[in-house]
């Protein structure tokens, strides 16, 4: 338990920041002072006007697990009159076409893995439940029983007292105009213009205000504040014949998402919210400044004037929808502000340029509860027990934080809130944003883009259409239902053909790396991965990074350049940022220890030159020694390809013998031309990220974020050999790590379905007995059809008493999917391809079965 330091002052008493503190206090942490601007029983912010619905649907494991957590403490929140802060009237969602019906069952695979009661319903039970529905216009609904209203301010105050009893000063009316930095750390906030209060930690939980706060300290809050429409009926006659509260509920809260709009009765009215409307941005700078008397629950700054001309036709839909609300009329209504993000996710964590800094905003009131848990975790042990980097500040590029980008993409974000989204559906706008110095070949060569991270990621290549005509039949991609074949294409079988065949050129330029450079560079590194990084320049480690619990929360690759110089490959700007701090905390205990981590990603591109022909294509543009003997498997050296400098690793994602070749980005044009030219008489193509999906798959690499989160330790992801048992000297989650494993109750499993035609996408249920009913005994993770093996594979977490060769349902769609557990990896399981000479002719893939060809593919 901590003594009287470090001082901890949190920027807001909203439903986040007064959970918040009482969530610190719950583990002894009372050095707690939380500034509010406004009154403290009614702050004026969105918390104040908030509706209340939580809703667990989503496909986020962490993002459903905060809403659980909000489920459960605001149930046993109690007032004074005994009454709790949660109402469970349960959820309903209504298809009115057959596109939203299809995505309830999705929706309610997502439930169902993550543990959450979900059911699909018919149109007669949607009308018993919302007896107000014209069942007409209803197909079937998704009923989430376990979800319903919280009553945010209630709550709020009652997690207030809680936290004062503990020993937590709040003080309202108090407004922040500077937070102190000295020395890359926080030190102070100043309040009302000149008091001072010492502080060692300072979290804003400052809602839509969050850009303000962070301008302060000089870190992008990429949030952008927007108007959104709720409104309330006049009295409804079949509410008032219930006799509810003033804001009581019993029905369902109730989501019409073909329109856009959500409904919850609302004593003897109904409440009707709206996503249909036009984006209204909010300028800080404009909002109605109140003093803190003058706010009240229908005068507060984040309640802005209701504009009835956005809401005309959702009124019309509203009565189509809901007969009975043709005897009413629209009372009252309000704009109310809430905060949108690039991607739709809260920010969570601390600052990557400032020490102390840390920031939960962009967090709903149906999250709010659970990410107060993990931030209060976060600071009090340094790691969150649920997995937080989906809504990790630190995601965002620097390309992605700006005004503009943020605006643009949050406004997107509004638009598309309740839109049936494909998880491979990328941004309409903008595009074009980030492009690797191969970018104008690539389109010469037909590429359908794809976007990540601003980056445009060649899917596939309409220059190998025409390699269709020659694909072997037993390497033929199946024809797909509706979902599943979207942004998909047979060419990237083809493509997965010629890589393991031939030699695939893939553009790695978007992967994100940066250097770590100087006298202590090795140092830090060796205390924060699993591998040894005390090694001789030329060596390449895939390693590990984990939290002092032992949890992975990335794996990356890292080369040394020379003894001073390493490049990591690192999944995310959270890396980045981690490594980072971990810098400056090691040069600042110990200067002649120093090290700089600078991001290299935009000013340099990768090429990935993979297949058994890959060494051949080398041999015409290349002098250096790339044998065996020359450049070992995970090893690096410098080179030249026709006169450009490159590093070459000898390493390879795709389970294929080759390298990934590094130059800078104004080299990059020529490296592409010289490759592709040379392999032209070796059949060398262009290849895309399906492919590279599928073939890594086969391998069983895995990717963090999906196949393995903070939540899971290396030896049950299949991780273990990550961790070098050689290295005796100790490592951020070291000690953790036997006890973790000996707990360990789940394992990754590699999972074949029976058939050869079905495929699954991902985060879909799975289930240990035939026709089980319930919460799913496990997930999937990573999925695709495996071009090589001739049949879809799936990657899940299931019981590790699970064995190779038991039988597991994958429920898609609604429908149960056959599949067996299988060995893996199922491609080159004695890694004699990789770590051969390179010329080995490939298994063709009619070979690969067992004798039973209708259960599970052996290994290749």
């Amino acid at each position: 338990m901590p003594t009287t330091t470090p001082r901890i002052v949190i920027i807001g008493a909203g439903i986040v920041g007064a959970n918040l503190a009482d969530e610190l206090a719950q583990l002894g942490w009372t050095n707690t002072l939380v500034l509010e601007q406004g009154p403290l029983d009614i702050p004026g912010g969105s918390t104040s006007h908030a509706p209340g619905l939580v809703f667990s649907s989503n496909g986020s494991k962490s993002m459903t697990e905060f809403a659980q957590y909000t489920i459960e403490k605001y149930t046993g929140l109690k007032g004074s009159d005994g009454t709790g802060s949660f109402l469970p009237v349960g959820g309903l969602e209504i298809a009115t076409t057959d596109e939203r019906l299809q995505d309830l069952h999705r929706r309610a695979g997502w439930n169902r893995s993550w543990g959450v009661e979900a059911h699909v319903v018919d149109t007669d039970e949607c009308a018993r439940l919302f007896p107000m529905l014209d069942r007409d216009k209803v197909l079937g609904g998704l009923l989430t029983p376990g979800d319903g209203l919280a009553l945010a301010a209630k709550g709020t105050q009652i997690v207030i007292e809680r936290a004062r009893a503990a020993g937590v000063e709040f003080r309202d009316r108090t407004t922040v105009t500077d937070i102190e930095v000295v020395g890359g750390k926080v030190r102070a906030v100043t309040v009302d213009g000149d008091e001072r209060i010492p502080a060692d930690i300072v979290v804003s939980c400052a809602g839509f205000w969050g850009p303000n706060i962070g301008r302060m300290v000089g870190t992008p809050i990429p949030l952008l504040p927007l108007g959104h429409q709720f409104a309330w009926t006049t009295e409804v006659p079949s509410l008032v014949a219930k006799k509810q509260g003033p804001a009581g509920a019993s029905a369902p809260i109730l989501r019409y998402q073909d329109k856009d709009l959500y409904y919850r009765e609302w004593g003897d009215r109904i409440g009707i919210g709206s996503y249909a409307h036009r984006p209204m941005p909010v300028d800080l700078d404009e909002l109605p400044r109140y003093a803190p008397d003058e706010i009240t629950k229908d005068r507060m700054p984040s309640s802005l004037e209701f504009t009835p001309e956005d809401f005309a036709g959702e009124w019309e839909a509203t009565k189509e929808l809901l007969p009975e609300l043709a005897q009413t009329q629209v009372q009252r209504g309000f704009n109310g502000i809430f905060s949108f993000t690039p991607d739709g996710g809260s920010l969570v964590g601390q600052s990557r340029e400032v020490d102390g800094f840390f920031v939960a905003e962009a967090v709903w009131v149906t999250h709010g509860a659970g990410i107060a848990k993990a931030v209060a975790e976060l600071i009090s042990q340094g790691y969150s027990n649920t997995d937080l980097s989906g809504c990790d500040l630190n995601r965002f590029e620097d390309a992605l934080t700006t005004p503009e980008y943020v605006s643009e993409t949050s406004q997107q974000n509004f638009v598309e809130i309740y839109d049936v989204l494909h998880p491979l559906q990328p941004r309409v706008s903008p595009r074009d944003l980030r492009l690797s110095p191969f970018h104008d070949r690539q389109v010469e060569l037909g590429a359908y883009f794809l976007e990540t991270n601003g980056w445009e990621r060649p899917h596939w290549y309409e220059a190998n259409a025409g390699l269709l005509d020659e694909l072997p039949e037993e390497w033929a991609a199946p024809a797909r239902d509706d979902w599943s074949s979207m942004f998909h294409s047979p060419i990237a079988a083809a493509e997965a053909w010629k890589t393991r065949t031939a030699v695939a050129m893939y553009d790695m330029t978007q992967l994100k790396r940066f250097e770590v450079k100087g006298p202590g560079a090795g140092e830090l590194l060796h205390g924060l991965t699993t591998s040894s990084m005390l090694r001789k320049p030329g060596a390449v480690s895939y390693t590990l990074l984990l939290d002092e619990a032992g949890g992975i929360t990335s794996d990356i690759t890292v080369a040394i350049l020379d003894e001073q110089t390493y490049q990591v490959g690192a999944n995310s700007n959270i890396d980045f940022a981690y490594i980072s701090r971990k810098a400056r905390e090691q040069s600042a205990a110990d200067p002649s220890k120093w090290a700089t981590v600078r991001e290299t990603t935009a000013g340099t591109c990768c090429i990935g030159l993979w297949g058994p022909k890959a060494r051949a294509v080398m041999s015409k543009v290349s002098s250096d020694d790339l044998s065996n003997a020359g450049l070992k498997y995970f090893q690096t050296k410098q080179i030249t390809i026709a006169g450009v400098p490159v590093t070459a690793m000898r390493l390879s994602y795709v389970g294929e013998f080759g390298w990934e070749l590094y130059t800078s980005a104004d080299l990059g044009h020529k490296l592409w031309d010289v490759l592709f030219a040379a392999g032209q008489e070796h059949g060398i193509i262009a290849a895309g990220r399906e492919a590279f999906n599928s073939l890594r798959l086969e391998k069983g690499f895995r990717s963090f974020g999906t196949d393995m989160t903070s939540e899971h330790e290396p030896v049950q992801a299949g991780l273990g050999f990550a961790v070098k048992a050689s290295k005796t000297d100790d490592f951020v989650g070291k000690s953790a790590l036997a006890a973790r494993a000996e707990a360990a109750t789940t394992k990754l499993y590699c999972l074949v379905l029976d058939d050869r035609e079905s495929v699954v996408l991902g985060k879909e249920p799975v289930y240990l007995g035939s026709g089980a009913e319930g919460s799913a005994d496990g997930y999937v993770t990573s999925a695709a059809y495996a071009y090589t093996v001739g049949r879809s594979i799936a990657y899940a977490w299931l019981p590790n008493s699970v064995e190779v060769g038991d039988s597991v349902e994958i429920e898609y769609l609604g429908r149960r999917l056959p599949a067996t557990v299988s060995v893996e990896p199922l491609y080159d399981p004695e890694m004699t391809r990789l770590r051969g000479d390179g010329e080995a002719e490939p298994i063709p893939a009619v070979e690969l079965v067992q004798s039973n060809p209708d259960k599970v593919p052996a290994a290749v």
